[in-house]
């Protein structure tokens, strides 16, 4: 196995981007890392309008997790990709979007580029020097990132509905209709 300048790249990529949403989600689930544990979590799931806290807290802490170490190892590389996207994309909208796009102001910019280096690894394939090189299953190219962004923002979509639903946040559709005053 010859390695390139290409696959030691996507492995610098992949690492500390992966070890970190581990980090994150060991926060959630555990309380490492100066995180609140599924207690605290469950409190700020339920303060952001999910329904279930605790059980969603749960959720996020495992889809980071999981996605995390298969980032990082470079296994199941699109699906792991999708839960990274999925996880981020419910941080940006429902924790970060309101304040714009910065991370100083508590912007969705960090969950926009792990959402976005996730759909590119998927379309990249995590190279030579990641797990599914070596089994000898790696997937990559356009439609496994199109396929991954997919499952990414469709999870993401169904969770932000539940979230919507609990809240009683109309849909956009919702929105638009006119009020009708029935007397």
């Amino acid at each position: 196995m010859k390695v390139t300048a290409e696959d030691i790249g996507v492995l610098m990529l992949r690492v500390p981007a992966g070890l970190l949403l581990m980090g994150h989600g060991a926060q959630k689930l555990f309380g490492w890392f100066g995180g609140g544990g599924p207690d605290k979590t469950g409190e700020v799931m339920t303060a952001l309008g999910y329904p279930h806290g605790k059980l969603m807290g749960l959720a996020a802490g495992l889809g980071e997790l999981g996605s995390g170490a298969g980032i990082a190892l470079g296994a199941a590389t699109p699906l792991s990709s999708a839960g990274l996207i999925a996880t981020m994309t419910n941080a940006a909208v429902s924790a970060h979007l309101p304040q714009g796009l910065w991370a100083q102001h508590g912007g969705f910019e960090y969950p926009l580029v792990l959402g976005a280096g996730a759909a590119s690894l998927a379309v990249h394939g995590p190279g030579k020097l990641s797990v599914d090189a070596v089994l000898g299953c790696e997937r990559k190219g356009l439609a496994w990132g199109v396929a991954a962004l997919a499952l990414g923002l469709g999870a993401a979509a169904a969770v932000l509905t539940l979230r919507r639903q609990h809240t009683g946040e109309p849909s956009e559709a919702e929105a638009e209709e006119p009020v009708v005053n029935p007397t």
